[in-house]
């Protein structure tokens, strides 16, 4: 039986992080993430497993379906809290893994990990992306691109961790359409992933339009949230600083949709942002402070989604 291609998922994978700190390498190009220095690399650990662990409550106690990895201790990797960069899970069995522009990130990449969502879900072709490191080349997931998987787009802001090549190769071997863009932040550095400025639900996008500063481009992105129907919630700088373009709406085994973000990015919105939201979907918030000011992502990039066709 035909399967419509659906949006938002109800499986997702988190992994448990062992490890986390700031990423002196990853900052580079992150104007998200600071480090004040008040907390010892062992507090930060266990914050972030503390928040982790609460957050992930959240989303099950809703009928989410989480598949939580553990982290190992060693290699060392600040930033595997963050898997939605190095893997995506598509709906025709597809598996996507990816290249990272810093190198203490390509060990996030894990096969053990793949072999346990492989348990469950069926796997029917994998794509290795992550040659193209050697030639300099990046595309860092849904950290990268935002997909409109029913409609066949890829929404992407051209970075140093995004390449317009890749991004287009990655567009053929999905039969997708890629739409670049540039965008930046108030004081004109390019946005490092594009899921930090949108956010693409079923039926609206949430999206930091002040950071697309050519009009050509501005008006093609809203040119197609027209064509496919979407209700364009817009937000600030200062509420983009705040994560609330870093969420990612889901649903639950009833089929239920939330949009999940983080405390701060909520607290961030005004009442009239919410209201638009709630009129296409829940809202499900869980505070993730040390992740986001230490590690520079937020909700949306703790979360992988599983779209994979489940096995039995």
């Amino acid at each position: 039986m035909f399967k419509p291609i659906a949006q938002t998922t109800s499986h997702l994978l988190m992994v448990r992080p062992a490890n986390f700190r700031f990423n002196e390498e990853t900052a580079e190009n992150n104007a998200f993430q600071t480090d004040d220095g008040s907390m010892s690399n062992a507090e930060l650990r266990e914050a972030a497993k503390v928040e982790f662990d609460a957050f992930v409550e959240k989303l099950r106690a809703v009928g989410i379906d989480v598949t939580v990895a553990e982290d190992t201790a060693l290699p060392v990797k600040p930033d595997a809290v963050f898997p939605n960069n190095w893997v995506t899970f598509h709906q025709d069995g597809t598996v996507v893994t990816y290249p990272m522009f810093a190198t203490a990130r390509r060990l996030e990449r894990r096969a053990d990990i793949l072999e346990k969502i492989q348990d469950r879900f069926r796997v029917e072709r994998k794509i290795q992306l992550e040659e193209y490191e050697t030639i300099d080349q990046y595309l860092e997931g849904t950290g990268s691109m935002i997909i409109d998987r029913p409609n066949k787009l890829v929404y992407a802001c051209l970075s140093p961790r995004t390449t317009l090549d890749l991004l287009q190769r990655f567009c053929k071997l999905m039969n997708y359409e890629a739409v670049p863009f540039h965008a930046t932040d108030q004081d004109g550095i390019e946005i490092y992933h594009t899921n930090v400025m949108m956010a693409l639900g079923e039926t609206f996008v949430v999206i930091c339009f002040d950071t697309v500063v050519n009009a050509t481009e501005k008006a093609l992105l809203q040119q197609k949230f027209t064509q496919t129907n979407k209700e364009v919630i817009e937000i600030s700088h200062h509420q983009m600083m705040n994560f609330a373009g870093n969420m990612l709406q889901v649903k639950n085994k009833k089929g239920e949709t939330y949009l999940v973000m983080s405390e701060q990015a909520y607290k961030s919105l005004e009442a009239q942002q919410i209201s638009k939201i709630l009129r296409h979907t829940n809202i499900l918030y869980s505070p993730i402070p040390t992740i986001e000011t230490y590690g520079g992502g937020s909700a949306r990039c703790m979360l992988a989604e599983i779209f994979l066709p489940e096995k039995g």
